[in-house]
């Protein structure tokens, strides 16, 4: 039974985080140190002339609202920052962080606005979130907006990792300010002048590790304490009334949340690109994207970031990152937890939890029923060396493996032609490397035997987990591109990220691994956080 679709206008707001937190005595929006505060009331800045760019219909329902809705002034205006709706209670949260491993003080939403949260007919908690629509008491020196070359990127990924089946936080809407806004893309010294843009996000909580690192380092303690409880009551499920086992168990959730994301990352080839402890949800859901992409060939120390010299988060660095950041996370709470084992304890199993969710994902993408470590292991990190050995599209080719049928003759000494497409220099494959790709071929064959199912179902398997359509950066920049004379690239790309892994055969473009054009044009390799 479809539930009945509400409008704008019956939303219903509970804003339970303004309601049971304490807010900055201070009303005035401009930089400041707030403290003894989890948030600042302040509202966003009316935008010139706003337009709609585009829509998530599936992240509308979320709020129960309907596509007519979306589609109208009102829907315009709200989510660009012009328009309030009665019970609306906009702020902007107080948080810190470690960016790159230092720790940064006081950071906070600079250019994120909560504009309130709402209460869906599943009695379900969503918070609306604005980013780009203006200046908050923790913009520091930066203008609180965003462009609309960003704004098409973090749109598109929020709504393609939901259908990946990677948790995410959401993406309802995106739209134009009508200004002008100035950005330094590559930050050499040539700003230009940008189109303004906002994404509505929504998410069940925007919390960071940042905000309890933030009152820890302050020694707001009583706060720090307010605020573990209310995230446990309003966002976890944990039995009884509040305990000190209560916060135990909780770090160990955040931890296992944490974790499974990273393996959703690691399994479609996800780059994040800037892992800061602010930018670390404590509902393990991916969150902030910026110099964010997808490996192309397999590369596993490659990041997007062109800030990242040290390649800090690289797409191999992300599990101990994550598990870095949580030990920060750890210390924050550990002047309420009082006690460190337990901590100490979660984090090392939390290790245990990546590694053997880590062999899961890794036995499901190869087509394997369940891990065995005596052949699998092995055979898995022959793979991935095979792979870094040459330039090899890391989607296309576990998308290609699927189609390997054991039942029939191998070809000797030759890259099979459904996994040759997968090689960005088919031409210059070498021999050796030939006789390596088919040896474990040989050798993967074998183990595929053992758990006798037929090739259709093991390919219908590997076709569940391993994506045809992952959101390649030169895709985006081509969206991107084309914004300069109308959205409908945008439209197409949001369509095609529905159904990552279907075939869809009037859009075998969209999965062709990088153009070489591509290789080495901004927006497509190489990513800044400007914005």
């Amino acid at each position: 039974m479809t539930p009945n679709r509400t409008t704008l206008e019956n939303l219903t707001f509970d804003n339970r985080f303004t309601r049971k937190l304490p807010c900055d005595p201070n009303t005035a929006n401009t930089r400041h140190q707030v403290t003894n505060a989890c948030y600042s009331r302040v509202n966003p800045t009316p935008a010139k002339a706003p337009g709609l760019v585009a829509f998530s219909r599936e992240a509308a329902h979320l709020l129960d609202l309907e596509e007519k809705a979306c589609q109208s002034d009102l829907f315009t205006r709200v989510f660009t920052g012009n328009q309030a709706l009665v019970d609306m209670d906009p702020f902007a949260m107080c948080y810190g962080g470690h960016q790159f491993g230092s720790w940064a003080g006081q950071l906070g939403d600079g250019r994120a606005i909560n504009l309130g949260e709402i209460i869906n007919h599943h009695n379900k908690r969503w918070i609306l979130q604005l980013k780009g629509a203006g200046p908050t008491p923790y913009s520091r020196t930066a203008d609180g907006l965003a462009v609309l070359r960003s704004s098409i990127r973090e749109f598109l990924c929020s709504e393609a990792m939901f259908h990946l089946g990677v948790p995410t936080t959401r993406a309802l809407s995106l739209t134009l300010t009508g200004e002008q806004v100035e950005r330094d893309m590559l930050y050499d010294g040539r700003p230009k002048m940008e189109p303004g843009a906002v994404v509505c996000r929504l998410s069940p909580s925007f919390t960071r590790f940042g905000n309890f690192q933030i009152l820890a380092a302050r020694q707001e303690n009583t706060l720090l304490k307010s605020l573990m409880d209310y995230t446990i009551e309003t966002d976890f499920s944990l039995p009884g009334p509040l305990s000190q086992t209560s916060y135990e168990l909780w770090f160990r959730e955040v931890c296992e949340k944490t974790m499974d994301m990273i393996i959703h990352w690691m399994r479609v080839g996800f780059v994040h690109g800037v892992m800061n402890t602010d930018n670390m949800s404590i509902l393990g859901l991916t969150m902030d994207y910026g110099p964010y992409g997808w490996l192309e060939d397999y590369n596993p120390g490659w990041t997007p970031n062109t800030t990242d010299a040290g390649r800090r988060y690289s797409f191999k660095n992300q599990p101990q990152i994550a598990l870095w950041n949580l030990g920060q996370l750890a210390n924050a709470i550990l002047p309420v937890v009082k006690n460190p084992e337990p901590l100490q304890e979660a984090l090392d199993d939390a290790i245990k939890y990546f590694r053997q969710g880590q062999d899961d994902m890794m036995a499901k993408k190869l087509g394997f029923q369940r891990f065995e470590p005596e052949t699998d292991r092995s055979l898995t990190t022959g793979l991935l060396s095979l792979l870094e050995s040459t330039e090899i599209d890391y989607t296309l080719f576990f998308r290609g493996l699927s189609h390997l049928d054991i039942t029939k003759e191998p070809m000797e000494n030759q890259i099979p032609p459904f996994i040759k497409k997968a090689y960005y220099a088919p031409d210059q494959v070498t021999p050796a490397h030939s006789n390596r790709l088919n040896a474990w071929i040989a050798l993967y064959g074998k183990r595929l035997t053992r758990d006798r199912i037929s090739h259709e179902t093991k390919k219908q398997q590997m076709d569940r987990i391993n994506p045809k359509y992952v959101l390649r950066n030169y895709l985006v920049q081509t969206a991107i591109d084309n914004a300069k004379k109308d959205f409908s690239l945008v439209w197409e790309l949001l369509d095609v990220m529905r159904r990552p892994y279907d075939e869809q055969p009037d859009r075998e473009m969209f999965a062709e691994k990088r153009p070489e054009w591509a290789r080495h044009k901004p927006g497509c390799s190489m990513l800044s956080c400007s914005s």
